[in-house]
């Protein structure tokens, strides 16, 4: 796995070994296809019904979409001085402490409905995110289905990666990304 820098170094995110984009570039494509998005909804539309009252395909991917683009201006047009630990939350509701290399998430804003589109990443420090992946969740935990439990594993992957590397701050992960060094 390779890193890149996405932000200023305050939003980095991961190359799996078996993908050729980085993993939020990887995500807003998903999050932008059409076929997929339907593919995805028709797929999940029990979950869609049953945990946020919305029966219209169509509707859930035009929600996506906004979405998307405005989660994807926000992450990408971070500034300096912008307070980025103020976008992404704790992954477990429960925890209240600070972790290492903690486990986080971002979400959409919606004014209807909760937004369903989540993005993970690792806490490296204050203010500086490492992206593992995301999600459509339409379950009330990740847990409950295939696509999001995915996204736990890939999360404790490069977690587990990264503690076996020694790379637990951003200067280990900078180390890690200018050596090119792979799992």
């Amino acid at each position: 796995m390779k890193f890149v820098d996405i932000n200023g170094e305050k939003i980095w995110s991961v190359i799996y070994d078996e993908e050729s984009v980085d993993a939020l570039t990887k995500l807003f494509r998903d999050w932008n296809d059409l076929d997929f998005l339907e593919e995805f909804f028709t797929k999940n539309s029990g979950d869609l019904a049953s945990y946020f009252r919305i029966t219209d395909i169509d509707l859930a991917i035009y929600d996506t979409l906004e979405d998307a683009h405005e989660l994807r201006c926000v992450i990408l047009d971070i500034s300096p001085d912008a307070d980025v630990d103020r976008l992404f939350r704790h992954l477990e509701n429960s925890r209240i402490a600070e972790m290492l290399l903690g486990r986080e998430k971002a979400r959409g804003r919606r004014r209807v409905h909760d937004s369903w589109l989540r993005i993970y990443a690792l806490k490296l420090e204050r203010n500086t995110y490492l992206i593992t992946g995301g999600a459509i969740k339409l379950t009330r935990t990740m847990e409950e289905r295939e696509h999001t439990l995915a996204e736990l594993r890939k999360m404790e992957k490069v977690r587990n990666f990264l503690i076996e590397q020694g790379a637990v701050d951003i200067d280990g992960l900078k180390d890690i990304a200018n050596d090119g060094k792979s799992n």
